[in-house]
């Protein structure tokens, strides 16, 4: 007898191609925490080394959400706040992955948004409790066009901006990264085996604050695009 499904699975999450017409599906999402000291600093933090190990944790692929979507404000919170990234898609996977080949691992990178609920997430440290219902809410990782290395001169590099209502929030720049990009995941690939269709949400600049119903989010990264979004 043949299985089956118990019932149908949800569709894959998948990001649009800039220039293709096939998509990227989406399998993980892993993070970063702090990955720029001026950001550590406005938490409370003292800011790591590129020896350290950093921060990660997960958001679910279903979180995602698309450039000009409309989100709603999520539930149980009343501070849900932005945080513009550099998102990393991976097309090769791997384990141990040597820093100095890591970003042959990449497909395409895009600008992301890290949406949290930072009273949750502050219960959570205070309580010493994983931060997953602060980070991991419908909608939390808008994503936009993904870029496709190949396109572009070496790393991602420049500017890295958001502005609400045309407010700018944050405007930091790429190259303040404590960890790049082959060392977050050189690092990742030692604790798990990593997959095509892994995404890797590279952290924030200094500058995250709340959002409000009705606000409208703009964020940029030189060279490799534009995200909008309205909360709702």
């Amino acid at each position: 007898m043949t299985a089956g499904y118990v019932f149908p699975p949800a569709p894959l999450p998948f990001l649009p191609v800039a220039g293709r017409r096939e998509v990227f599906p989406v399998q993980r999402i892993f993070c970063v925490g702090q990955n720029y000291a001026l950001h550590a600093a406005e938490m409370g933090a003292k800011a790591g080394s590129a020896a350290d190990i950093p921060v990660f944790f997960m958001k679910p692929a279903d979180s995602l959400a698309h450039d000009g979507d409309i989100l709603p404000y999520p539930p149980e919170t009343t501070a849900l706040h932005h945080e513009v990234e550099l998102v990393a898609a991976l097309g090769m996977g791997g384990a141990n992955i040597p820093e100095s080949s890591a970003a042959e691992h990449v497909f395409g990178y895009t600008v992301g948004l890290d949406l949290t609920r930072r009273d949750l997430q502050k219960q959570a440290k205070e309580a010493g409790k994983p931060w997953d219902l602060a980070k991991g809410f419908d909608n939390a990782s808008p994503c936009g066009l993904l870029i496709p290395a190949a396109t572009l001169d070496g790393l991602p590099r420049g500017a890295i901006q958001l502005m609400v209502n045309g407010e700018t929030r944050q405007d930091g720049q790429l190259a303040d990264m404590i960890w790049s990009v082959p060392r977050l995941i050189a690092l990742l690939s030692r604790f798990i085996t990593l997959q095509p269709g892994d995404l890797l949400m590279t952290g924030t600049p200094a500058g995250v604050g709340p959002l409000l119903p009705g606000d409208k989010v703009d964020a940029h990264i030189d060279g490799i695009g534009d995200l909008s979004v309205t909360i709702r």
